[in-house]
């Protein structure tokens, strides 16, 4: 199963679970061993025109994500269980375990987002703020 049939079922998944969800994404279709499940997109009351929207992202043990942007979100990564390696755009790469997290200003290049270690799963909530007509909230580097 490649990452778009995954993308693409756990994006009709959530839509069933949260109502109408915000959320969408752009993707080729590069293989990696990653789950991406819809947690829940709600128009923030106070923000016209945003809408916060959250995934958890489940890695394998050794599994990673392919280089990523996501448009003009500002990004919230927090790291539920295990260990994710991460690096955004030519930074410094750094291991965030779980309860730690990073941010990702708008417009940034997330180059690196994997699992650390190559026996254990980890899992990572990620928390987007966007224009809620925004659709592509992950949009894979093209190969």
């Amino acid at each position: 199963m490649n990452i778009r049939t995954l993308i693409a079922a756990a994006t009709l998944a959530g839509l069933s679970i949260i109502g109408a969800s915000q959320c969408a994404f752009a993707a080729d279709a590069t293989a990696a061993r990653e789950t991406i499940t819809p947690a829940f997109a709600e128009a923030i009351a106070n923000v016209p025109g945003k809408t916060m929207t959250a995934l958890v992202v489940d890695y394998a043990p050794g599994g990673k994500s392919p280089s990523h942007r996501h448009g003009q979100a500002f990004v919230v990564g927090y790291v539920l269980s295990g260990a994710i390696r991460s690096r955004v755009n030519d930074g410094e790469e750094r291991v965030y375990h779980a309860g730690e997290y990073w941010t990702e200003k708008p417009g940034v290049h997330h180059t690196v987002s994997e699992n650390a270690s190559a026996t254990e799963p980890a899992k990572l909530l990620a928390i987007f703020v966007a224009d809620t007509k925004d659709r592509n909230l992950v949009t894979f580097d093209k190969k």
